[in-house]
């Protein structure tokens, strides 16, 4: 690890916008914060927002400055990249910030049931590997777990380059019979452009250089009924 790297993970430790839980803290077991982060961390009683793998925590930002009413929390595994996020949330006072530095996989442990209203996936690894598929964050492993912490209908919206992730999801939809919202394999061309979608994340910007088109898809998730693959090859 560099030295700027250890440089990075010493400072994030300082930030009071930043929560590190240890393993036994989310392995097979609730954190202290689970159904607290309204009263424990913000204060006040504006909806939840998840951005999941957010890297640098530039769409965390974007929104956040966005939206004031609402509570924004970037969570990634990587302490050296969401360092500068929660640097500048520090830096210019966004209250409605946070940054949590876990695995996805413990989501539960840390998010209550209905503790959370929208869950945003930013340009995540596609895992187009053959073995890999599950790791999808759209899978049904992953939206089973959502579906734990989401309020009823909550939104899921995912932001991706990959043309085999946005096939894969509107499958998983379709099959699940889960409302999609909006879907476009070219977001930048679409008619629909709001400021949330608007933000871009570093990488994006590069995708968006090397002629890329953007895919976006919003869906609702449902509160109950069990979430499964669609069976037509689509995992392989």
């Amino acid at each position: 690890m560099t030295k700027r790297k250890l440089q990075r993970f010493e400072e994030l430790g300082t930030f009071h916008n930043v929560i590190q839980p240890q393993l036994d803290e989310v392995f097979h077991k609730d954190h202290p914060l689970k159904g607290r982060w309204n009263s424990t961390v913000f204060s006040n009683n504006y909806p939840i927002v998840l951005e999941l793998g957010c890297g640098k925590g530039e769409y965390t930002i974007g929104l956040a400055n966005q939206c004031p009413a609402k509570n924004f929390i970037g969570l990634d595994i990587k302490g050296a990249r969401m360092w500068k996020g929660a640097k500048y949330a520090n830096q210019n006072q966004l209250q409605n910030v946070g940054f949590l530095r876990m695995r996805i996989d413990h989501i539960v442990s840390v998010f209550a049931r209905n503790e959370v209203s929208e869950i945003w996936i930013t340009f995540p690894d596609p895992h187009v590997n053959p073995g890999r598929a599950k790791k999808r964050l759209t899978s049904s492993i992953f939206l089973s777990s959502y579906q734990q912490i989401l309020k009823h209908d909550g939104m899921i919206h995912l932001k991706t380059d990959n043309d085999r992730l946005y096939d894969y999801t509107l499958r998983m939809c379709e099959h699940n019979r889960l409302e999609i919202k909006y879907h476009t394999d070219d977001l930048y061309h679409s008619l629909r452009m709001d400021p949330s979608l608007a933000i871009q994340t570093f990488y994006e910007s590069q995708f968006l250089d090397k002629g890329l088109t953007i895919k976006y898809i919003c869906f609702k998730l449902n509160s109950t009924g069990s979430i499964e693959e669609p069976d037509d090859g689509l995992m392989e």
